[in-house]
């Protein structure tokens, strides 16, 4: 028999709670359509909500492949870095690739997560201080490639189809965002990946003891994540027909505000890319809504902070809480 405390509370109370977080990232964006139809009745327009669906594209790229590290109980605070280095070799290598430029950078940008991923397992180096160092060293290596400048792009052919629109409509990029995040989670659906990175994510110790293969999942996490990275330069090089070294930098929080908005536990083991996908569209009309409601861009990055300490509280794993320092 369950004890009388379990019997009275059951498995339905955290369970309910974990569906309603489940469903928070939903609700804020519904009520953030409407907030910002009410203070803005043109913003419901196709031209406002493109624009929204063309600046979401790239960072629901970022948020959706890093969640996967987060799912592993890790961070990777070097996804903007990654980025910014790889639209500087995009638009280096485009007059001497062409289409192969393309994915040239993907696979710089997941061996540059490869790297990363084999030092934290193999060195047994926090992800947190791994990917610190590895945002510094690849900033700065983006800096001297590029000549701490803007690399221009003189033909875009390759990479202007993302720019397209289907059915007249839809941005490419924003369909092209929706399509990783759909690979991801049939991935982890129909491969034994998201038992494994869950595993991980709720406790290493006992998912080793289990058989699970978890330094292979962290690697692999990774390397998805730099991969993301990549893709997520190609849309920004695609849109501003050029690359910087610093082009990606205002990315890193909001995609991290993106992952915990959208529900995924920091802790590790509980969440997926779809509520990533649902953070992803948050953060990005509160960057568009910010504007429109008279609030001056310079207390966005408050904000993001403010969301990220409401929303970590509201996923937390409080059974870890006491192995966070």
């Amino acid at each position: 028999m369950k004890p009388a405390a379990e019997a009275a509370t059951g498995d339905g109370g955290p369970r309910l709670g974990r569906r309603l977080t489940g469903f928070m990232p939903l609700i804020a964006l519904l009520a953030l359509v409407v907030a910002l139809a009410i203070a803005d009745p043109g913003f419901l327009t196709q031209r406002s909500l493109t624009a929204v669906a063309r600046t979401a594209a790239p960072l629901i790229v970022l948020a959706a492949a890093a969640t996967l590290i987060v799912l592993c109980g890790g961070i990777d605070l070097s996804i903007a870095a990654v980025a910014s280095l790889s639209t500087v070799l995009l638009a280096l290598w485009l007059p001497h690739l062409g289409g192969l430029a393309t994915p040239a950078v993907i696979l710089a940008a997941a061996s540059i997560g490869a790297v990363q991923g084999v030092a934290h397992v193999l060195l047994r180096i926090p992800s947190f201080i791994v990917t610190l160092g590895g945002m510094s060293i690849l900033s700065a290596v983006a800096l001297v490639v590029s000549g701490a400048g803007t690399v221009r792009v003189v033909d875009d052919s390759t990479v202007k189809w993302l720019e397209l629109y289907v059915g007249g409509y839809v941005p490419m990029s924003f369909v092209m965002a929706l399509v990783v995040v759909a690979l991801i989670a049939l991935a982890l659906r129909l491969t034994p990946l998201r038992s494994w990175i869950s595993a991980t994510g709720y406790s290493e110790s006992a998912a080793r003891l289990a058989g699970t293969p978890v330094d292979l999942v962290k690697i692999g996490a990774f390397v998805v994540s730099g991969a993301g990275a990549g893709f997520a330069a190609i849309m920004l090089v695609s849109r501003q027909f050029s690359g910087g070294p610093t082009m990606a930098d205002n990315l890193l929080l909001p995609a991290v505000a993106a992952i915990v908005v959208g529900g995924t536990a920091i802790t590790g083991g509980h969440g997926s890319v779809w509520r990533s996908l649902a953070g992803a569209l948050v953060v990005t009309l509160l960057r568009v809504g910010l504007p429109i409601v008279g609030v001056p861009s310079a207390y966005e990055q408050i904000l993001y902070g403010v969301i990220i300490v409401i929303a970590v509280t509201l996923t937390l794993d409080w059974s870890k809480v006491s192995i966070i320092k």
